[in-house]
């Protein structure tokens, strides 16, 4: 590989700067949702979450499963600084969320009636956070697993899958098998569906009389685009939807393909009354159009979900 190290590092650079441009909220909402636009703050501005109206007898039910949530409810997610995190989330010159994510969770909290408090943690702990009472809620792209379905409760608002990215000048275009990375350094976080996929395919290679993949783990993406940068790193594998956007906004990589897809929840605690509160509230949001609108803002109508389950059958 001969990418050049710094044309990655400076396209990265260039997009954690776009949080130190300015933002000027616009309004739209239509049944058929906003067509997406990027104002001069670098991602969409629509306010498609304002317009979202409480639903009394959810907002009664929580209260009655839990008075404390008058106060907020605690929600569990990571922190992502600049740009970079998008579509999911991201973080504005003001130091306010953004993201798709961030639009779905606060127009759940409009029509359940209620505020978050939300506190960050890495991926791999909020999970636990969840399962030990420190976060009544966590949302951070968590995918569908059976594993995880034995510990906590999902209430799905989204399809994401996992996929592969690499620089421009790899030898490697499309990934039609996890062989096909054997030899190579892989990217990806800890405790994700991509450790799965990568911890259940381990021995392809060898089989194929190949030399087995290596995989790197980072909890910060950062880290991964300087392994691409410097060449530690070839191949980055992570959620389809972040990228495909990156693929577009970060110069000399390109997306090779999805290797499989998982539908995306917010995690409560086991029998919590919380999941079943949520999935109601997302599917208002689906049939009152609120939904589309969201995914209309951020181009990413294709990964919607067309009804909100409590712990669906697990892909993975």
């Amino acid at each position: 590989m001969s990418l050049r190290p710094a044309c990655i590092l400076l396209t990265v650079s260039s997009l954690a700067l776009l949080a130190g441009c300015g933002s000027t909220a616009a309004t739209g909402q239509n049944a058929a949702g906003p067509a997406p636009s990027a104002s001069a703050a670098g991602y969409p501005t629509q306010d498609v979450v304002s317009a979202v109206a409480v639903d009394a007898k959810l907002h009664a039910a929580l209260l009655a499963a839990d008075p404390s949530a008058a106060s907020g409810v605690s929600l569990g997610t990571t922190y992502s600084p600049g740009l970079t995190g998008l579509p999911h989330d991201g973080e504005n010159a003001a130091g306010q969320a953004v993201g798709a994510d961030v639009d779905l969770r606060n127009a759940v909290a409009k029509v359940l009636g209620i505020s978050w408090t939300v506190q960050n943690g890495t991926f791999e702990t909020i999970i636990p956070g969840v399962q030990n009472g420190k976060y009544a809620v966590g949302q951070d792209n968590f995918g569908v697993t059976a594993a995880r379905e034995k510990i906590v409760d999902f209430a799905t608002y989204l399809t994401d899958g996992q996929s592969l990215l690499a620089p421009s000048d790899s030898s490697l275009n499309t990934v039609t098998s996890i062989a096909q990375l054997c030899g190579l350094t892989v990217g990806t976080s800890p405790g994700s569906t991509f450790q799965t996929i990568l911890t259940k395919n381990a021995g392809v290679c060898a089989a194929a009389g190949k030399k087995p993949y290596t995989v790197q783990y980072f909890s910060d993406n950062a880290a991964i685009w300087l392994g691409l940068a410097n060449g530690r790193i070839d191949v980055y594998f992570g959620p389809t939807l972040s990228l495909k956007y990156d693929a577009t906004h970060v110069a000399n990589v390109k997306f090779l393909s999805q290797v499989s897809s998982t539908k995306v929840g917010f995690v409560t605690a086991k029998g919590s009354p919380l999941a079943g509160l949520i999935q109601q509230a997302v599917n208002e949001l689906i049939s009152d159009g609120s939904y589309a609108n969201i995914l209309a803002k951020w181009g990413i109508t294709g990964s919607g979900v067309t009804t909100s389950e409590v712990n669906p059958p697990a892909s993975l």
